[in-house]
C-alpha cells in the first residue's frame, strides 16, 4: 500500500463526499420525489447489502430506476420491462449512483474503485479476481471507464485488478475525467444483451 493509498485517498473521499452532499441536498432531494412517483409505489432509493474491502458486506444506497411489477406467477417482469422513462435518464446520466456519497462519507466505499458487486457472486470469483476487494469499491472505477456494462465480466475483473496494483493519485484522476467524459456521452451503460448487465455465473 503505497503512501496515496493508505493516507491520502481516505481524506480525500470525505471531503469530497462530504462537500458534495451539502450542495447537492436540495437536487437530491428533488429526484427522490420525482422517483417516488414514477416508480409506482417502489419507492425512489433502493438498498441492498454488497461486499466491500475485504469481503465486508454492508448496504450500498441508490435511486431506484424500475418498478416492482410482477408478471402472473409473482416474478418480477424483465429490467427492459420495469425501467422508468425517469429512472432510464437517472441511469443513463449515472444520477441514479449520487446516493452511494452518503457509503463513501461513512467509509463503505471510495470515490474511486471496483464497483461493489452482489455477495452471491463471491464463491464463484476465482483467487485473481477476489484481489478487487483488497480496496475499498468505488462508486466509479478503473473498468467503468473502459466499457463499463458494455464489456465482458472477465475483461472487468482484470481492469478492476489493475487498478488495485496501480492506484494512485494520478490513477483516480484520469478515472474522475474519464468517467465524467462517459457519463456526459451517456456511453456503456447497457450490455449487448441486457438492459443493464447480464448476471455473473462464473463462467462469463
Amino acid at each position: 500500500m503505497n503512501l496515496y493509498q493508505k493516507y491520502f485517498k481516505r481524506a480525500i473521499d470525505v471531503v469530497a463526499s462530504g462537500g458534495a452532499l451539502l450542495v447537492l441536498a436540495v437536487p437530491l432531494a428533488v429526484i427522490a420525489i420525482w422517483l417516488h412517483f414514477a416508480n409506482k409505489g417502489a419507492g425512489a432509493f433502493f438498498h441492498q447489502e454488497r461486499p466491500g474491502k475485504d469481503g465486508r458486506i454492508f448496504r450500498v444506497h441508490k435511486f431506484k430506476s424500475m418498478t416492482d411489477e410482477r408478471d402472473a406467477d409473482g416474478n418480477l417482469l424483465p429490467d427492459a420491462e420495469r425501467i422508468t422513462r425517469p429512472g432510464r435518464f437517472v441511469r443513463s446520466t449515472s444520477l441514479d449512483e449520487l446516493p452511494q456519497l452518503w457509503n463513501v462519507f461513512v467509509g463503505d466505499m471510495s470515490l474511486i474503485g471496483p464497483r461493489p458487486l452482489l455477495v452471491e457472486y463471491l464463491p464463484l470469483y476465482s483467487r485473481e479476481q477476489s484481489r478487487r476487494h483488497d480496496v475499498r469499491p468505488g462508486i466509479t472505477g478503473w473498468a467503468q471507464c473502459h466499457g463499463r456494462n458494455a464489456i465482458s465480466w472477465q475483461e472487468k475483473f482484470r481492469l478492476d485488478v489493475w487498478y488495485v496494483d496501480h492506484c494512485s493519485f494520478a490513477t483516480d484522476c484520469k478515472v474522475i475525467f474519464t468517467t465524467i467524459k462517459k457519463v456526459l456521452a451517456r456511453a456503456d451503460i447497457s450490455s449487448q444483451t441486457s438492459a443493464t448487465m447480464e448476471p455473473f455465473t462464473g463462467n462469463n
